[in-house]
């Protein structure tokens, strides 16, 4: 913040000849000006010279030092009186109902609570149940702007309120739930809604639910309209008066006399005219800009006079003003304030002090009876009168004892008792007991508890004449009687005859007390006084009221009440109880115990008596006295208002400058009463404002424009307040506050980050801006020129680059890093660092940027300066980095995504930089990586095992792995330079090209080699290895659609290429497993040409056959053959179903395989058409076809492929065949046939 001393040279000088002083001893007339209070004596009072402040403290003695504080007491109560009468008897200003209410203040402990409460929602702590994106919303908002140090800083300052922190939380949830997607019959707002009524539960806290409602009640009082009571406490704290010293001076003053004050106030204007007549005569005016200002002055001083004239005048006369009738504040010595409130003043009725007594009477023992029989009955009854009557056992004359206790409760402060000695009577007629004696008691709750003997009243005549009782009557305090006893009073409203009477201290309530007087036998007082108010004292007595010796008297404004007790302690603890119940800050003291102090007298004594008299009325009398019109009252408002904002913004509400209603009257009434100008009103109000901004509180812009706009007009004549005359010093001094405003403007738009955190008080920054237009404007109509704002914003933000960057690294430690840590910690430092950056422009943008909405391209150079800033450690820790190391990466895709979506940062000069940093970063990594896959390609297949592996073999998944991963890495980086993108993607698509026709070759090479050495027999089973192969080629495919394919000319025939390859491969390694199936079948029917008729083999297996049939089972021949060729096909159906990943290429490979098995039976048996097929032959080729037909028909081969020319061919020579066999074997096929049945053996 700018340096508090920067502009604080203003002074009062203008008419130093006719200045008038606020006064030092009575009257004020002649005496030198006092020095101003607090701050206002270091501001204006000129400084005595001294070799150093240290020495002037040192050598100040103890009486220079009392003189100072006892002239600025007498300073402020001066200006108190002034300030009761304006509130007393207002005729020109009224409260403002419009003002906007003002929230309560966040404090350092209460946000620590907060944190802590929002931190145990997130560990789970808490009841309040929430989905995922609702606890991420307040991760989120825990983490940047809870623990941020902005806003613990704002909070310092008095500048949060419980508002703000909503409303932060509120934008951000609103960002977040457009971002999510629609759910059928949840609208957004509907979650908006509940998110909110979360945060509401999680910052209230669940210890915090019952109180909410009362302490809401609490904090809405200062902000309504106060009652004169409230104004009054309120400038006792604000000026620092002693409630003693109010209370004498309400009534010095009769500030509850309307006549008086009207009388005042025509007092006050007359002498203000005599004072401009006066002035007008002698000529001696203040320096004006015009000297024909002169005249002008005087007529506005008339001017003004006659306004107040006429305001006097339309007022009642039997009003002392507006009335004020809100709720009145309860007085609390440890309470500041405002802090507590109360609904309406409390106005006893004498039925709600009625006290509850209880009263134990126990009657010992009776001595003295001697007119009685010994062996006669005797017994005691009491009673309360008004209640009932109790009645003892029954004893003996001769031992008149009891011990009987009776109980009885009474609601007689002063009850009477009466207890009576009783013996039966003896007499026939006798209709009642005799009477003995009686004794009468009078008992209070100060009397004695313990038994006594008391005389008893006999009837005439009575031989008892020493008879006595012993008895013990307790009467018990109730809670609400606080003291009790009898005391000599006099008062103006109650007790206006001095006599003796029963008073009981009464507490109603926890801040409700009464003084009551009873009289006998009677529940409710006789009169009471509320002590609400009051200030109880000690005094000295009064010689011409006759009855007591220690007085005391309770003082209120328009009453007093005077005490007297009989003896010195009686009235110490009279005092000591009034005193707890008035609440009062002054604590009496005892004159005798003021005098044991400092027996032998001395400065001790001098200042007790000093300070026993300065509460007299005569020590006021020089105040109350003192002619308003000869008193600075300019001064003595700026003065005013200092004390007066200085405890505004210490309350317990965020006000950011704003005086709250009840200020606002008092001020504007002091100001119209006493003739303080407005312009002057305004600039030490803008004073007083920056100062508190320099300091660090935070003060609404909108607040410093109000006030600047006025004295602009003002100084350049446009009457705002219809005052025409301009004086120089107003002119010289709001030209040091425009000077100074601007610096301060400026400082804050530089600071904006930290003077206005997640855009709080909301609008401020724009108004701010708002404000420098209107500072850098040269008069009142002519507009600033739109560049010359522009060129003071673009410093600003150039400042603030520098100064958010230079905190943030601060934050970072990243100096210590860059200087000490190894090359991979600066990397990650300058990743956090980014990271740190990204989310400053981010806030910035949502929190700033709309105020900056008329310059974007201002917030687009502000952002290029910060992240320049940021170059300079970004590219010390790549240069650290060691050669070949790609760990930076990240960092460039963290920056890249950012850049590359904002619009004016895209492409920038940071954006460009980085680029030109990481292109050959890209280009040799893919490079590399190309030389490492060819590697892994050529060194994976001289090892591979052709073990599957997913979808392929071990070295084809690595391959397309790297490749995969390769794009996705590249595509990642998004780089923003359109042509080198391009021109990545081509490379790295054709590299996956050329590697993927490397894997295809090398895969159909050793297919071949494999294939070759399997089995040509019926034995053949596919290896696994084969089908391994077979699905490396069949996900190169798959992966070479995506690893491969291009839009545009020749990407898009390059790609083709390969895929063209991979097909041809793939139709080859079918037709390589189709020819090597095929070559199984043609071996089976290799074996089956032995039976061929005519050849010599054929007539030896028939001749063995039929010679061996004779004495053995000899197997069907021809059927083992079949059916281990059928087992073949299963099997191998099987393996190739399991083992191959593409359904596709299967149904083909099958397709082929039938097709092929089919035409070789078929060209078979065209070889034999003139031959008859030996029956042996017949049987396994009936068997082979038909379980070939139906094994492919049942791995899905279509029935256009089944039903073929070719197997139809074959169908019907088989049958022929069959036909033939049948007549002429008579029966030899044995259940073997080519008809659709499913009778025949199953293979």
């Amino acid at each position: 913040m700018l340096d508090p001393s920067s502009s604080e040279e203003e002074s009062d000088e203008g008419l130093e000849g006719e200045r008038r002083d606020v006064p030092g001893a009575a009257g004020g007339g002649g005496s030198p000006r006092a020095p101003a209070p607090a701050r206002e004596g270091r501001r204006d009072a000129p400084r005595p010279g001294s070799p150093s402040p240290s020495v002037l403290s040192e050598g100040r003695d103890e009486p220079e030092r009392r003189r100072d504080e006892e002239q600025e007491r007498r300073v402020r109560l001066q200006l108190y009186v002034f300030v009761v009468r304006c509130i007393a008897y207002p005729f020109n200003a009224k409260q403002p109902t419009d003002m906007a209410r003002r929230q309560q203040k966040l404090n350092k402990q209460q946000l620590q609570l907060l944190k802590e409460r929002f931190q145990a929602f997130l560990n789970g702590e808490t009841q309040i149940v929430a989905d995922e994106a609702f606890c991420n919303a307040v991760r989120s908002y825990y983490e940047v702007f809870l623990k941020s140090d902005r806003v613990a800083r704002m909070v310092q300052s008095g500048g949060c309120s419980a508002n703000d922190f909503r409303e932060v939380f509120k934008k951000n949830i609103e960002k977040r739930v457009r971002s999510l997607p629609e759910i059928d019959g949840l609208s957004k707002e509907t979650v908006l809604s509940s998110w909110i009524a979360k945060y509401d539960a999680i910052y209230r806290g669940e210890e915090d639910l019952c109180k909410q409602p009362n302490r809401m009640t609490l904090s809405a009082v200062s902000e309504l309209i106060l009652s004169k009571e409230q104004l009054y406490e309120m400038f006792q704290q604000i000026l620092g008066v002693k409630k003693l010293e109010h209370q004498l001076l309400y009534n010095a003053c009769q500030l509850d006399n309307a006549d008086e004050q009207a009388a005042q106030i025509r007092r006050e204007l007359d002498g203000r005219l005599q004072v401009a007549e006066k002035m007008a005569k002698e000529r001696r005016f203040p320096k004006f800009i015009a000297k024909e200002m002169e005249t002008m002055y005087i007529e506005e001083l008339r001017s003004s006079v006659n306004l107040l004239m006429a305001n006097l005048e339309s007022l009642p006369v039997s009003k002392g003003g507006p009335e004020f009738k809100l709720q009145k504040l309860k007085r609390s010595q440890n309470s500041a304030f405002l802090d507590l409130g109360d609904e309406n003043e409390i106005q006893l009725s004498k039925s709600d002090v009625v006290l509850s007594f209880t009263l134990e009477i126990v009657i010992m023992e009776v001595q003295g009876l001697k007119s009685v029989a010994p062996n006669r009955i005797v017994y005691c009854t009491m009673e309360v009168e008004g209640g009932e009557k109790l009645q003892t056992d029954q004893a003996e004359a001769s031992r008149p004892q009891w011990g009987t206790q009776g109980d009885f409760t009474t609601t007689h402060p002063r009850p009477v008792v009466k207890v009576k000695l009783f013996t039966e009577s003896t007499g026939v007629l006798a209709l009642e007991d005799k009477e003995l004696g009686r004794v009468i008691l009078y008992p209070t709750s100060n009397s004695s508890k313990s038994a006594e003997l008391h005389r008893m009243i006999v009837p005439k005549n009575s031989q008892d004449s020493d008879l006595k009782i012993k008895l013990a009557v307790r009467m018990d305090k109730p809670p609400h009687m606080k003291h009790s006893g009898y005391l000599y009073a006099l008062g103006q409203k109650v007790w206006k005859r001095w006599k003796k009477r029963y008073f009981v201290l009464v507490q109603v309530s926890q801040y409700t007390f009464a003084m009551c007087s009873y009289r006998e036998k009677k529940s409710e007082p006789q009169e009471l006084m509320q002590l609400e108010g009051y200030t109880v004292d000690y005094t000295d007595p009064h010689p011409g009221l006759q009855g007591g010796h220690m007085f005391f008297n309770a003082v209120k404004e328009g009453d007093t009440v005077i005490f007297a007790s009989d003896d010195e302690q009686d009235r110490v603890l009279w005092v000591q109880a009034m005193y707890r119940a008035t609440g009062q800050s002054y604590k009496p003291i005892p004159v005798l115990q003021t005098q044991k102090l400092n027996p032998k007298g001395g400065a001790l004594h001098a200042d007790a008596q000093l300070y026993a008299d300065r509460f007299q009325k005569q020590g006021m009398d020089e105040f109350i006295s003192a002619n308003p019109c000869k008193l600075d009252h300019a001064f003595l408002f700026r003065l005013l208002q200092r004390q007066t904002l200085d405890h505004r913004l210490n309350d317990s509400y965020s006000c950011l400058g704003w005086f709250s209603p009840g200020q606002v009257f008092v001020l504007d009434e002091y100001c119209a009463r006493y003739g303080v100008r407005g312009c002057h009103r305004h600039l030490c109000y803008l004073t007083e404002l920056m100062e508190h901004s320099e300091n660090g509180a935070v003060i609404d812009p909108t607040l410093l424009h109000y006030s600047f706009a006025f004295c602009a007009s003002h100084v350049h004549g446009n009457r705002p307040d219809g005052i025409g005359t301009v004086s120089v010093e107003e002119k010289e001094r709001f030209e040091e506050i425009k000077e100074r405003l601007s610096s301060l403007l400026e400082n804050q738009i530089s600071h904006f980050r930290y003077c206005f955190p997640f855009g709080r008080p909301e609008g401020a920054l724009k108004a701010t801006l708002s404000l420098l237009e209107r500072v850098l404007m040269k008069d009142i109509a002519t507009p600033v020129p739109a560049e010359e704002v522009k060129k003071v914003v673009r410093k600003c933000l150039e400042k603030a680059a520098l100064i958010n960057y230079t905190r943030l690294t601060e934050y970072a430690k990243i100096e210590e890093t860059m200087n000490q840590a190894t090359p991979a910690r600066k990397l990650e430092e300058v990743l956090h660092l980014a990271e740190l950056c990204i989310e400053v422009l981010q806030q910035n943008e949502e929190h700033h940027a709309e105020a900056f909405a008329w310059w974007p391209d201002l917030l687009a150079e502000h952002a290029e300066k910060f992240w320049s800033l940021f170059t300079v450690d970004m590219d010390t820790a790549l240069e650290a980095q060691p050669q070949d190391s790609w760990d930076s990466f990240p960092l460039f895709q963290l920056l890249n995504n950012f850049l590359r979506n904002d619009t004016l940062l895209c492409n920038g000069k940071f954006h460009k930089h980085l680029q030109e940093i990481f292109v050959p970063l890209v280009v040799r990594y893919v490079d590399l990586m190309e030389s490492s896959i060819a590697q892994s390609i050529h060194r994976g297949f001289e090892q591979e095992t052709w073990q599957p592996v997913n979808n392929g073999s071990a070295t084809s998944e690595d391959l397309f792995w790297k490749l995969d991963a390769l794009q996705m890495f590249v595509c990642d980086l998004h780089w923003p330079e359109q042509e080198f993108a391009h021109h990545l993607e081509q490379r790295l698509k054709l590299m996956a090209s050329d590697m993927i026709e490397a894997c295809v070759k090398r895969t159909r090479t050793t297919f071949e080699l494999k294939l070759q050495k399997a089995s040509k027999t019926t034995d053949l089973r596919l290896p696994a290895s084969v089908c391994t192969m077979f699905n490396v080629l069949v996900d190169a495919r798959k992966q070479s659609t995506k690893l491969c394919a291009l839009d545009g000319g020749q990407e898009q025939q390059y790609h083709s290429k390969i895929d063209d390859l991979i097909d041809n491969t793939v139709k080859d390694i079918i037709s390589l497993l189709v020819s090597k199936f095929v070559s199984v079948l043609e071996g089976v029917l290799s074996k089956l040409s032995r039976y061929d008729e005519g050849t010599f083999f054929s007539s030896i297996l028939s001749f063995t056959v039929k010679a061996a049939a004779k004495y053995v089972d000899v197997p069907k021949p021809g059927m083992d053959l079949a059916d281990t060729y059928i087992m073949f096909v299963r099997q191998n159906q099987d393996i190739l179903r399991e083992k191959v990943n593409e359904e596709m290429y299967i149904e083909k490979l099958f397709d082929q395989w039938y097709s092929n098995s089919m035409k070789v039976i078929c060209v078979w048996l065209a070889d034999r058409l003139d031959i008859q097929l030996h029956i042996y032959q017949l049987k396994t080729l009936i068997k082979i076809v038909k379980k070939t037909y139906r094994d492919f028909r049942l791995q899905g081969v279509l029935e256009g492929t089944l039903n073929s020319k070719t197997y139809d061919t074959l169908h019907r020579r088989l049958t022929v065949e069959e036909a033939t066999a049948s007549v002429s074997e008579g029966g030899g096929l044995q259940g073997i046939t080519m008809k659709d049945s499913d009778e025949e053996e199953e293979g």
